[in-house]
Protein backbone atom coordinates (compact mmCIF):
# COMPACT_ATOMS: atom_id res chain seq x y z
CA UNK A 1 0.00 0.00 0.00
CA UNK A 2 1.20 3.85 -1.17
CA UNK A 3 2.09 5.85 1.66
CA UNK A 4 0.49 9.02 0.87
CA UNK A 5 3.03 12.38 1.37
CA UNK A 6 -0.15 15.01 1.97
CA UNK A 7 -1.00 12.61 4.37
CA UNK A 8 2.50 12.09 5.61
CA UNK A 9 3.39 15.92 5.41
CA UNK A 10 -0.33 17.16 7.58
CA UNK A 11 0.84 14.45 9.93
CA UNK A 12 4.32 15.69 10.44
CA UNK A 13 2.82 19.56 10.60
CA UNK A 14 0.54 17.87 13.96
CA UNK A 15 3.26 16.62 14.99
CA UNK A 16 5.52 19.71 15.29
CA UNK A 17 2.49 21.69 16.39
CA UNK A 18 1.90 19.47 19.26
CA UNK A 19 5.56 19.47 20.16
CA UNK A 20 6.11 22.99 19.81
CA UNK A 21 2.73 23.50 22.22
CA UNK A 22 4.52 21.85 24.51
CA UNK A 23 7.43 24.45 25.27
CA UNK A 24 8.06 25.17 28.94
CA UNK A 25 7.16 28.96 29.14
CA UNK A 26 10.40 29.58 30.31
CA UNK A 27 12.67 28.66 27.15
CA UNK A 28 14.78 30.89 25.60
CA UNK A 29 13.37 30.05 22.46
CA UNK A 30 15.91 32.53 20.84
CA UNK A 31 18.88 30.40 20.89
CA UNK A 32 16.37 28.09 18.81
CA UNK A 33 16.04 30.68 16.12
CA UNK A 34 19.61 31.63 15.85
CA UNK A 35 20.14 27.53 14.91
CA UNK A 36 17.79 27.52 12.59
CA UNK A 37 19.05 30.21 10.56
CA UNK A 38 22.68 29.70 11.02
CA UNK A 39 21.63 26.06 9.75
CA UNK A 40 20.44 27.95 6.85
CA UNK A 41 23.02 30.24 6.10
CA UNK A 42 25.52 26.99 5.71
CA UNK A 43 23.48 25.10 3.73
CA UNK A 44 22.89 28.33 0.99
CA UNK A 45 26.47 29.13 1.74
CA UNK A 46 27.75 25.59 0.55
CA UNK A 47 25.30 25.51 -1.80
CA UNK A 48 25.74 29.11 -3.49
CA UNK A 49 29.98 28.64 -3.25
CA UNK A 50 29.70 25.52 -6.08
CA UNK A 51 31.40 26.30 -9.18
CA UNK A 52 30.65 23.26 -11.42
CA UNK A 53 31.86 22.45 -15.13
CA UNK A 54 30.90 19.64 -17.23
CA UNK A 55 32.79 18.13 -20.18
CA UNK A 56 34.13 15.31 -22.16
CA UNK A 57 36.63 14.50 -19.18
CA UNK A 58 34.54 14.47 -16.73
CA UNK A 59 33.04 17.20 -13.68
CA UNK A 60 35.13 19.83 -12.30
CA UNK A 61 34.11 21.29 -9.58
CA UNK A 62 36.19 24.43 -7.20
CA UNK A 63 35.05 27.08 -4.84
CA UNK A 64 33.53 30.69 -6.35
CA UNK A 65 35.83 32.25 -3.33
CA UNK A 66 38.95 30.59 -5.64
CA UNK A 67 38.36 32.82 -8.65
CA UNK A 68 35.73 35.51 -7.26
CA UNK A 69 37.77 37.46 -5.33
CA UNK A 70 35.06 40.09 -4.35
CA UNK A 71 32.78 36.92 -2.67
CA UNK A 72 35.05 37.31 -0.04
CA UNK A 73 33.60 39.58 2.59
CA UNK A 74 30.58 37.89 2.09
CA UNK A 75 31.48 34.83 4.04
CA UNK A 76 31.32 37.32 7.08
CA UNK A 77 27.73 36.90 6.88
CA UNK A 78 27.46 33.23 6.13
CA UNK A 79 29.87 31.73 8.37
CA UNK A 80 28.04 31.14 11.22
CA UNK A 81 29.84 28.16 12.78
CA UNK A 82 30.96 30.57 15.72
CA UNK A 83 26.82 30.99 16.34
CA UNK A 84 26.48 26.74 16.50
CA UNK A 85 29.58 27.06 18.90
CA UNK A 86 27.89 29.55 20.85
CA UNK A 87 23.97 28.46 20.99
CA UNK A 88 25.66 24.78 21.87
CA UNK A 89 27.36 26.17 24.89
CA UNK A 90 24.60 27.75 25.60
CA UNK A 91 21.68 24.68 25.43
CA UNK A 92 24.93 22.65 27.24
CA UNK A 93 25.01 24.39 29.73
CA UNK A 94 21.09 24.18 30.40
CA UNK A 95 21.17 20.77 30.01
CA UNK A 96 24.02 19.97 32.06
CA UNK A 97 23.03 22.04 34.47
CA UNK A 98 19.33 19.95 35.07
CA UNK A 99 21.19 16.93 34.67
CA UNK A 100 23.13 17.41 37.85
CA UNK A 101 20.45 19.43 39.67
CA UNK A 102 18.20 15.86 39.06
CA UNK A 103 21.42 13.69 40.77
CA UNK A 104 23.41 12.43 37.60
CA UNK A 105 26.90 13.31 36.63
CA UNK A 106 28.45 14.62 33.53
CA UNK A 107 29.95 10.78 32.38
CA UNK A 108 26.17 10.10 32.07
CA UNK A 109 25.13 12.91 30.11
CA UNK A 110 28.16 13.05 27.89
CA UNK A 111 27.07 9.73 26.91
CA UNK A 112 23.33 10.84 26.41
CA UNK A 113 24.25 13.88 24.28
CA UNK A 114 26.91 12.74 22.61
CA UNK A 115 24.31 9.78 21.26
CA UNK A 116 22.06 12.85 19.38
CA UNK A 117 25.27 13.92 17.97
CA UNK A 118 26.66 9.98 16.46
CA UNK A 119 23.20 8.40 15.71
CA UNK A 120 22.76 10.67 12.82
CA UNK A 121 26.55 10.99 11.85
CA UNK A 122 26.51 6.88 11.76
CA UNK A 123 23.22 6.70 9.46
CA UNK A 124 25.77 9.21 6.88
CA UNK A 125 28.47 7.05 7.15
CA UNK A 126 26.72 4.32 6.43
CA UNK A 127 24.30 5.90 3.73
CA UNK A 128 27.63 6.76 1.76
CA UNK A 129 29.22 3.97 1.97
CA UNK A 130 26.39 1.88 0.72
CA UNK A 131 25.93 4.66 -2.03
CA UNK A 132 29.46 4.31 -2.99
CA UNK A 133 29.19 0.41 -3.40
CA UNK A 134 25.93 0.45 -5.28
CA UNK A 135 27.35 3.04 -7.49
CA UNK A 136 30.53 0.76 -7.99
CA UNK A 137 28.54 -2.10 -8.73
CA UNK A 138 26.74 0.15 -11.51
CA UNK A 139 29.71 0.87 -13.66
CA UNK A 140 30.97 4.24 -12.08
CA UNK A 141 34.68 4.99 -11.96
CA UNK A 142 35.94 4.60 -8.51
CA UNK A 143 37.52 8.01 -8.55
CA UNK A 144 34.42 9.37 -9.18
CA UNK A 145 32.92 7.87 -6.66
CA UNK A 146 35.61 8.92 -4.16
CA UNK A 147 35.50 12.18 -5.26
CA UNK A 148 31.44 12.07 -4.58
CA UNK A 149 31.98 10.37 -1.23
CA UNK A 150 34.40 13.43 -0.04
CA UNK A 151 31.80 16.12 -1.46
CA UNK A 152 29.35 14.67 0.27
CA UNK A 153 31.13 14.05 4.00
CA UNK A 154 32.80 17.53 3.56
CA UNK A 155 30.43 18.52 6.69
CA UNK A 156 32.23 16.40 9.08
CA UNK A 157 35.05 18.51 10.15
CA UNK A 158 32.47 20.38 12.10
CA UNK A 159 31.82 17.43 13.95
CA UNK A 160 35.67 16.55 14.74
CA UNK A 161 35.63 19.97 17.09
CA UNK A 162 32.08 20.15 18.17
CA UNK A 163 31.87 16.36 19.38
CA UNK A 164 35.64 16.99 21.48
CA UNK A 165 34.25 20.04 22.83
CA UNK A 166 30.87 18.38 24.32
CA UNK A 167 32.98 15.56 25.88
CA UNK A 168 35.36 18.49 27.40
CA UNK A 169 31.81 20.19 28.94
CA UNK A 170 31.34 18.70 32.60
CA UNK A 171 35.24 19.91 33.06
CA UNK A 172 35.07 23.33 30.87
CA UNK A 173 31.53 23.83 32.73
CA UNK A 174 33.01 23.29 36.35
CA UNK A 175 35.83 25.91 35.24
CA UNK A 176 33.31 28.16 34.02
CA UNK A 177 31.34 28.23 37.26
CA UNK A 178 35.04 29.62 38.80
CA UNK A 179 36.57 31.58 36.38
CA UNK A 180 33.52 32.88 34.11
CA UNK A 181 34.56 35.10 31.31
CA UNK A 182 38.47 34.78 32.31
CA UNK A 183 37.91 31.67 30.68
CA UNK A 184 37.37 32.10 27.08
CA UNK A 185 39.63 35.12 27.52
CA UNK A 186 42.48 33.19 28.74
CA UNK A 187 41.97 30.75 25.42
CA UNK A 188 41.70 33.77 23.02
CA UNK A 189 44.85 34.76 24.30
CA UNK A 190 46.70 31.29 23.91
CA UNK A 191 44.72 31.50 20.09
CA UNK A 192 46.48 34.32 19.75
CA UNK A 193 49.66 33.12 20.58
CA UNK A 194 49.60 29.69 18.75
CA UNK A 195 49.06 33.04 15.17
CA UNK A 196 51.83 34.75 16.24
CA UNK A 197 54.28 31.57 16.73
CA UNK A 198 53.00 29.76 13.57
CA UNK A 199 52.36 32.59 10.86
CA UNK A 200 55.38 35.43 12.31
CA UNK A 201 57.97 32.75 13.65
CA UNK A 202 57.21 29.81 11.14
CA UNK A 203 57.03 27.48 14.84
CA UNK A 204 55.80 23.91 13.46
CA UNK A 205 52.99 22.09 15.03
CA UNK A 206 51.06 24.63 17.27
CA UNK A 207 48.36 25.16 14.34
CA UNK A 208 46.16 22.09 15.69
CA UNK A 209 45.78 23.49 19.04
CA UNK A 210 43.80 26.08 17.51
CA UNK A 211 40.87 24.07 16.59
CA UNK A 212 40.33 23.18 20.58
CA UNK A 213 41.19 26.22 21.73
CA UNK A 214 39.22 28.55 19.37
CA UNK A 215 35.88 26.42 19.33
CA UNK A 216 36.16 26.40 23.32
CA UNK A 217 36.46 29.82 23.78
CA UNK A 218 33.22 29.94 21.41
CA UNK A 219 31.47 27.69 23.77
CA UNK A 220 32.55 29.15 26.79
CA UNK A 221 30.69 32.41 25.85
CA UNK A 222 27.50 30.39 25.53
CA UNK A 223 27.94 29.62 29.05
CA UNK A 224 28.02 32.98 30.07
CA UNK A 225 25.28 33.85 28.02
CA UNK A 226 22.84 30.74 29.39
CA UNK A 227 24.10 31.99 32.63
CA UNK A 228 23.58 35.47 32.42
CA UNK A 229 27.20 36.82 32.64
CA UNK A 230 26.57 37.84 29.30
CA UNK A 231 23.67 39.87 29.92
CA UNK A 232 21.41 40.88 26.88
CA UNK A 233 21.33 44.51 27.84
CA UNK A 234 22.06 47.09 24.98
CA UNK A 235 24.84 48.76 27.28
CA UNK A 236 26.79 45.48 26.77
CA UNK A 237 25.63 43.74 23.78
CA UNK A 238 26.08 46.49 21.44
CA UNK A 239 29.53 47.68 22.82
CA UNK A 240 30.89 43.91 22.95
CA UNK A 241 29.52 43.55 18.65
CA UNK A 242 31.18 47.05 17.92
CA UNK A 243 34.28 46.09 19.36
CA UNK A 244 34.00 42.37 17.49
CA UNK A 245 33.39 43.97 14.31
CA UNK A 246 35.98 46.91 15.04
CA UNK A 247 38.83 43.77 15.47
CA UNK A 248 37.55 42.12 12.78
CA UNK A 249 38.20 45.03 10.29
CA UNK A 250 41.62 45.97 12.03
CA UNK A 251 43.26 42.19 11.85
CA UNK A 252 41.76 41.40 8.10
CA UNK A 253 41.59 45.13 6.24
CA UNK A 254 45.04 46.61 7.95
CA UNK A 255 45.98 43.40 9.42
CA UNK A 256 47.79 39.53 8.20
CA UNK A 257 44.89 38.03 8.25
CA UNK A 258 42.98 37.21 4.95
CA UNK A 259 39.39 38.62 4.46
CA UNK A 260 37.65 35.75 3.94
CA UNK A 261 36.45 33.75 6.79
CA UNK A 262 36.23 30.30 5.02
CA UNK A 263 39.16 28.41 3.54
CA UNK A 264 40.48 29.63 -0.25
CA UNK A 265 42.44 27.17 -1.80
CA UNK A 266 46.04 28.37 -2.20
CA UNK A 267 46.39 31.58 0.19
CA UNK A 268 48.91 31.11 2.71
CA UNK A 269 47.01 32.00 6.02
CA UNK A 270 43.45 30.88 6.05
CA UNK A 271 41.03 31.91 9.05
CA UNK A 272 39.51 28.31 9.52
CA UNK A 273 42.15 25.88 8.88
CA UNK A 274 42.92 26.40 11.80
CA UNK A 275 41.02 29.03 13.67
CA UNK A 276 42.54 31.79 13.75
CA UNK A 277 42.20 35.26 16.00
CA UNK A 278 39.75 37.08 13.44
CA UNK A 279 37.70 33.96 13.42
CA UNK A 280 37.06 34.49 17.29
CA UNK A 281 36.73 38.31 16.67
CA UNK A 282 33.79 37.21 14.28
CA UNK A 283 32.48 35.21 17.09
CA UNK A 284 32.46 38.10 19.29
CA UNK A 285 30.43 39.93 16.94
CA UNK A 286 27.90 37.28 16.69
CA UNK A 287 28.09 37.09 20.09
CA UNK A 288 27.02 40.58 20.63
CA UNK A 289 24.26 40.83 17.81
CA UNK A 290 22.89 37.44 19.15
CA UNK A 291 22.45 39.28 22.60
CA UNK A 292 21.42 42.52 21.35
CA UNK A 293 18.18 40.77 19.51
CA UNK A 294 17.47 37.95 22.23
CA UNK A 295 14.31 39.92 23.69
CA UNK A 296 13.04 40.63 20.30
CA UNK A 297 13.87 37.04 19.29
CA UNK A 298 11.60 35.63 22.25
CA UNK A 299 9.05 38.33 21.45
CA UNK A 300 8.37 37.50 18.33
CA UNK A 301 8.69 33.78 18.55
CA UNK A 302 5.74 33.85 20.78
CA UNK A 303 3.66 33.32 17.73
CA UNK A 304 3.04 29.59 17.15
CA UNK A 305 3.23 29.36 13.25
CA UNK A 306 7.20 31.07 13.66
CA UNK A 307 7.27 28.94 16.52
CA UNK A 308 6.46 25.84 15.00
CA UNK A 309 8.84 26.60 11.74
CA UNK A 310 11.50 26.77 14.41
CA UNK A 311 11.39 23.41 16.06
CA UNK A 312 10.42 21.54 12.88
CA UNK A 313 13.77 22.85 11.73
CA UNK A 314 15.56 22.15 14.37
CA UNK A 315 14.13 18.65 15.20
CA UNK A 316 16.46 17.78 11.86
CA UNK A 317 18.73 20.39 12.56
CA UNK A 318 21.70 17.54 12.13
CA UNK A 319 20.40 15.46 9.38
CA UNK A 320 19.80 18.99 7.26
CA UNK A 321 23.87 19.89 7.89
CA UNK A 322 24.92 16.62 7.33
CA UNK A 323 23.12 15.80 4.16
CA UNK A 324 23.33 18.68 2.61
CA UNK A 325 26.20 18.59 0.52
CA UNK A 326 25.28 15.10 -0.15
CA UNK A 327 22.18 17.04 -2.43
CA UNK A 328 24.93 18.72 -3.91
CA UNK A 329 26.19 15.41 -5.13
CA UNK A 330 22.87 15.00 -6.41
CA UNK A 331 22.13 18.05 -7.77
CA UNK A 332 25.39 17.83 -10.23
CA UNK A 333 24.74 14.65 -11.59
CA UNK A 334 21.35 15.77 -12.27
CA UNK A 335 21.37 19.42 -13.41
CA UNK A 336 24.94 18.87 -14.96
CA UNK A 337 25.45 15.22 -15.92
CA UNK A 338 22.74 15.68 -18.44
CA UNK A 339 23.02 18.88 -19.66
CA UNK A 340 20.12 20.82 -17.97
CA UNK A 341 22.06 23.72 -16.61
CA UNK A 342 24.66 25.03 -18.68
CA UNK A 343 28.08 26.47 -17.14
CA UNK A 344 28.68 29.92 -16.92
CA UNK A 345 31.21 31.75 -15.82
CA UNK A 346 31.69 32.07 -11.69
CA UNK A 347 30.27 35.39 -11.09
CA UNK A 348 28.79 36.75 -13.99
CA UNK A 349 25.17 37.86 -14.14
CA UNK A 350 23.97 34.07 -16.11
CA UNK A 351 25.91 32.56 -13.18
CA UNK A 352 24.08 34.41 -10.45
CA UNK A 353 20.49 33.44 -12.10
CA UNK A 354 21.68 29.72 -12.77
CA UNK A 355 21.44 30.31 -8.58
CA UNK A 356 17.92 30.05 -8.67
CA UNK A 357 17.37 26.29 -10.64
CA UNK A 358 20.02 25.26 -8.43
CA UNK A 359 19.01 26.09 -4.83
CA UNK A 360 15.38 25.21 -5.79
CA UNK A 361 16.84 22.22 -6.94
CA UNK A 362 19.26 21.05 -4.18
CA UNK A 363 16.79 22.36 -1.75
CA UNK A 364 14.31 19.52 -3.08
CA UNK A 365 16.56 16.75 -2.89
CA UNK A 366 17.53 17.77 0.35
CA UNK A 367 14.19 18.05 1.21
CA UNK A 368 13.59 14.17 0.62
CA UNK A 369 16.30 13.07 1.83
CA UNK A 370 15.29 14.79 5.02
CA UNK A 371 11.97 12.45 4.83
CA UNK A 372 14.31 9.86 4.57
CA UNK A 373 16.62 10.26 6.96
CA UNK A 374 15.46 12.55 9.55
CA UNK A 375 13.41 9.89 11.85
CA UNK A 376 16.85 8.33 12.99
CA UNK A 377 17.59 11.71 14.35
CA UNK A 378 14.21 12.80 16.04
CA UNK A 379 14.56 9.44 17.03
CA UNK A 380 17.54 9.89 19.62
CA UNK A 381 16.34 13.11 20.53
CA UNK A 382 13.25 11.57 22.06
CA UNK A 383 15.04 9.28 23.98
CA UNK A 384 14.71 10.28 28.07
CA UNK A 385 18.25 11.50 29.48
CA UNK A 386 19.61 9.06 31.84
CA UNK A 387 19.42 10.94 35.57
CA UNK A 388 21.71 7.93 37.06
CA UNK A 389 25.01 9.16 37.65
CA UNK A 390 27.32 6.76 35.78
CA UNK A 391 30.01 5.93 38.15
CA UNK A 392 32.99 3.75 38.30
CA UNK A 393 36.19 3.94 36.44
CA UNK A 394 35.95 1.29 33.51
CA UNK A 395 32.72 3.31 32.31
CA UNK A 396 34.19 6.36 32.41
CA UNK A 397 37.56 4.65 30.60
CA UNK A 398 35.58 3.49 27.76
CA UNK A 399 33.34 6.45 27.16
CA UNK A 400 37.13 7.76 26.88
CA UNK A 401 38.08 5.38 24.50
CA UNK A 402 34.63 5.14 22.83
CA UNK A 403 34.96 9.43 21.84
CA UNK A 404 38.70 9.14 21.04
CA UNK A 405 37.91 6.65 18.19
CA UNK A 406 34.57 8.62 17.07
CA UNK A 407 36.75 11.77 16.53
CA UNK A 408 39.76 10.08 15.31
CA UNK A 409 37.44 8.16 12.23
CA UNK A 410 35.83 11.43 11.95
CA UNK A 411 39.26 13.53 11.51
CA UNK A 412 40.56 10.44 9.22
CA UNK A 413 37.22 10.87 7.03
CA UNK A 414 38.09 14.92 6.89
CA UNK A 415 41.76 14.34 6.47
CA UNK A 416 40.82 11.53 3.34
CA UNK A 417 40.72 13.94 0.72
CA UNK A 418 39.23 12.76 -2.95
CA UNK A 419 40.60 10.00 -4.53
CA UNK A 420 40.03 6.03 -4.92
CA UNK A 421 39.49 4.73 -0.99
CA UNK A 422 38.19 1.64 -1.84
CA UNK A 423 34.77 0.06 -2.06
CA UNK A 424 33.29 1.66 0.61
CA UNK A 425 34.79 5.44 -0.95
CA UNK A 426 36.08 5.83 2.19
CA UNK A 427 39.49 4.29 3.67
CA UNK A 428 38.20 1.24 5.33
CA UNK A 429 40.22 1.53 8.60
CA UNK A 430 39.38 4.94 9.45
CA UNK A 431 35.34 3.96 8.62
CA UNK A 432 36.61 0.82 11.09
CA UNK A 433 37.73 3.25 14.10
CA UNK A 434 34.72 5.49 13.84
CA UNK A 435 32.47 2.43 13.65
CA UNK A 436 33.97 0.67 16.64
CA UNK A 437 34.04 3.97 18.77
CA UNK A 438 30.21 4.46 17.92
CA UNK A 439 29.13 1.11 18.58
CA UNK A 440 31.49 1.39 22.04
CA UNK A 441 29.59 4.33 23.23
CA UNK A 442 26.11 2.79 22.56
CA UNK A 443 26.98 -0.08 24.69
CA UNK A 444 28.49 1.79 27.61
CA UNK A 445 25.15 4.49 27.28
CA UNK A 446 22.75 1.14 27.62
CA UNK A 447 24.74 -0.85 30.18
CA UNK A 448 25.46 1.62 32.28
CA UNK A 449 23.38 4.79 31.37
CA UNK A 450 20.01 3.07 30.56
CA UNK A 451 16.83 5.55 29.79
CA UNK A 452 14.29 6.01 32.50
CA UNK A 453 11.06 4.17 31.69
Amino acid sequence: MTTNPVRVARRAVREMRRVASLTPPQRDRHVDLIRAVAIAAVVLGHWLSVYVTHDASGFHGRSVLEVVPWTHPLTWLFQVMPLFFLVGGFANAASLTSTLRRGGNGTGWALSRAARLVRPTTVLLCGLAVGALVARALGAAPALVGMAVWLASIPLWFLVAYIGVVFLTPFMHALHRRAGLAVPIVLAVMVGADDVARLAFGVPYVGPANYLLAWLAVHQLGFSMQDGRLPSRPGVALPLAAAGLAALVLLTVAGPYPVSMVGVTGERTQNTAPPTLALLALAVTQTGIALALRERGNRLLRRPGLWTAVVAVNSVIMTLFLWHMTAVVFGVALLYGTGVLPSAAPGSALWLLLRIPWVACLALILAVLVVVFGRFERRAARRPQAVEPVRGVLPAALTVAGAGAVVAGLLGVARAGPGDHGPTGLPPGVLATYLGGAILLALVQRHWCPAPR
